[in-house]
């Protein structure tokens, strides 16, 4: 899981930042409001940790804009005001939880988690063992036995960017969201290598992989899956 962490006191932000990897989270951490929304415009978060007074830009402008383009993406506010009126204003420009400082560390790993739990939820969860037109892909295992009745084995990789598909069927994913949610860089490798995977996937999974059932291309943008 990515976390956006915008806090601009750098002791706060670093602690943050080291007790979140801590957890296991992945995180990107600014202490500027503009760069905050360049680096969610650019790259895929699940979860936004938000200080509300930051230079340039505060947190309440910065959530308003987010939700403008990502209605789900939970944001967990932070503050040193104490103040009914502020907790307001920023659930009503999109927060979806507030945690006022000096705050301790535990509530905020459990609030975090707590978010990220629910926005799994909403996204669907995916089992180990998935199976769509005849054919089944263990997530686990990393096996695969086609619609032909033949045995497939998926590297890592694979494994991944299949669940990503499962997790967001019917949706359009861009080339970009994969290469950040499965290859993880912020330097992206060639966007072909996505298209290679999916050529891949045709030729395991589809009866005419010219004539795609399951993995369609979106013209200029990436991919939907569909069962």
């Amino acid at each position: 899981m990515r976390i956006l962490l915008v806090e601009d006191e750098t002791s706060l932000r670093e602690g943050l930042q080291l007790n979140l990897e801590l957890e296991g989270y992945e995180v990107v951490s600014t202490g500027n409001g503009r760069q905050a929304l360049e680096l969610f415009a650019h790259q895929h978060f699940d979860l936004i940790l938000l200080d509300v007074m930051l230079p340039e830009i505060d947190g309440f402008s910065i959530a308003e804009r987010i939700r403008l383009s990502d209605e789900e993406v939970p944001i967990l506010m932070l503050t040193a005001k104490d103040l009914a009126q502020d907790r307001i204003t920023g659930l009503k420009r999109g927060a979806d939880d507030y945690l006022t400082k000096p705050f301790h560390l535990e509530e905020l790993l459990l609030r975090v988690s707590k978010l990220l739990k629910r926005s799994q939820r909403i996204h669907g969860e995916v089992s180990d063992v998935y199976v769509f037109g005849g054919n089944t892909v263990n997530l686990t295992t990393f096996e695969a036995m086609n619609w032909r009745g033949e045995r497939i084995m998926l590297t890592k990789t694979e494994a991944m960017l299949l669940k990503l598909f499962f997790e967001r069927k019917g949706e359009v994913v861009s080339r970009q969201q994969i290469l950040q949610r499965v290859w993880g860089y912020d330097v992206y490798p060639s966007t072909r290598t996505v298209d290679n995977f999916i050529l891949n996937f045709r030729k395991y999974f589809e009866p005419n992989p010219k004539r795609p059932k399951f993995f369609h291309a979106v013209r200029g943008v990436g991919y939907r899956f569909t069962d």
